[in-house]
């Protein structure tokens, strides 16, 4: 009972974070509306007054989401904690900068390299043969459909870091599972990206080097884990 008292505790810390920090970031949503739609080279449209609620709402919803992050990795290692050893405490303490860190990196890759590439790809195909009115809904739509799964796929190191600490995933594992994994991030790059070399090779080569950057970590814990076994009596 302690420990679903605890856990509760930290889930409303977690959810009241959320929804302070949608609060803020729906305060200066004007601003970061001005700041993403600059992108869209054109003023967009709204087909109601409904449309406006919604976007602000998502665009405050995807701040508070970014803050949120670094809270919720803080108290599911506040949660962990007792059940870890000293060493292990200062280890997972590491994971809670390291997944702000990489949720921004993926974030800002997406934002200031895949999604601008494809969103002209995209436009380019009417060539002319429609009347092009694109509204906010859609536009900003487009935008974290494309962004958000490219961020979240930037955690795949401190997920696979984690797992290794726990013990479920070790190198030869992710090393037998190479050429799958391969192909999976394959396709997710062809799918989300336009269909020309460059913009495939540009998403595909960093999925690729965050999957080996993940069996070397795996493989570093592995190899410590066990010296730590063998000097254990």
């Amino acid at each position: 009972m302690e420990h679903l008292t605890d856990l509760r505790r930290r889930i409303m810390i977690v959810l009241a974070t959320f929804l302070g920090s949608l609060v803020l970031c729906f305060l200066f949503v004007d601003a970061i509306y001005q700041e993403l739609a600059r992108r869209s080279g054109e003023k967009l449209a709204i087909l109601g007054p409904g449309d406006i609620l919604s976007i602000y709402v998502k665009l405050a919803a995807v701040g508070a989401i970014a803050v949120t992050i670094p809270v919720a990795a803080y108290q599911i290692w506040k949660f962990v904690v007792p059940a870890l050893r000293e060493r292990e405490k200062k280890v997972a303490l590491m994971y809670i900068p390291a997944l702000f860190i990489l949720f921004l990196l993926g974030l800002s890759f997406a934002y200031f390299i895949l999604f601008p590439m494809t969103y002209q790809f995209v436009l380019g195909l009417s060539n002319g043969n429609f009347d092009l009115v694109i509204t906010a809904n859609d536009y900003f739509t487009f935008m974290f459909h494309l962004c958000l799964p490219f961020a979240l796929l930037f955690e795949m190191p401190v997920i696979v870091l984690f797992l290794s600490h726990l013990g479920i995933v070790n190198p030869h594992r992710l090393a037998k599972m190479r050429k799958p994994a391969y192909f999976i991030l394959c396709v997710i790059s062809i799918t989300i990206t336009p269909p020309d070399l460059l913009s495939d090779v540009l998403v595909i080569v960093p999925l690729l080097f965050l999957y080996e950057c993940s069996i070397a970590i795996s493989r570093f814990i592995h190899r410590k884990r066990s010296e730590e076994t063998a000097l254990t009596p």
